[in-house]
């Protein structure tokens, strides 16, 4: 029985060909959102041992089957010939702050850099690396932005809390910034 849920969920997860909650795994095999996860858990180990060349991969509460990550150079040659997003330093910074910071808003964004960031929101939207959370209860009803599912794709993430801790600063006598040790 353990093998034909494997090969079910399995199933699912490559006729899909997107992300699935595990509500729906849940309700298709009848069995509990922790037995899910074991069984996904086992398929993924599974994968490792053979070195396959597709692995499953977890997006805050769904999962989905993609390619490996260390044969995504040979995919892309052959299937992949869309223009890649250019993430530059200004792009990788507003998107650092915007994963560290979520439901933030452009002029806290740009309170942060002390630049305008309207053009860099903007490709990272186009991107698909960020998306709008909602309107924060505030004067002009400013729109806020949290990371999307894209960004834990690209970055091999499955919530924000496997982000790197931040080192703590202060400033030092000549209100300069410095690193708390």
């Amino acid at each position: 029985m353990e093998e034909k849920n494997k090969s079910i969920i399995e199933s699912i997860l490559f006729a899909a060909g997107r992300q699935v909650e595990v509500r729906e795994l849940s309700i298709a095999l009848e069995k509990s959102a922790e037995e899910i996860e074991e069984i996904v858990e086992e398929l993924k180990a599974d994968y490792d041992k053979k070195k396959a060349g597709f692995e499953i991969i977890k997006v805050k509460d769904t999962y989905q089957m993609c390619t490996r990550k260390d044969y995504y150079d040979y995919v892309s040659q052959v299937l992949d010939k869309r223009n890649k997003p250019s993430l530059t330093n200004t792009t990788l910074e507003i998107l650092s702050i915007i994963a560290y910071n979520p439901n933030i808003t452009r002029a806290q964004i740009e309170t942060i850099r002390g630049v305008n960031s309207d053009g860099t929101l903007y490709k990272l939207l186009e991107y698909g690396l960020i998306q709008e959370t909602g309107k924060m209860d505030a004067p002009g009803r400013p729109t806020m932005y949290g990371v999307a599912d894209k960004f834990y794709k690209m970055f091999g993430i499955s919530n924000l809390e496997e982000l790197p801790e931040l080192p703590k600063y202060k400033l030092d006598e000549n209100q300069q910034i410095v690193v708390d040790e």
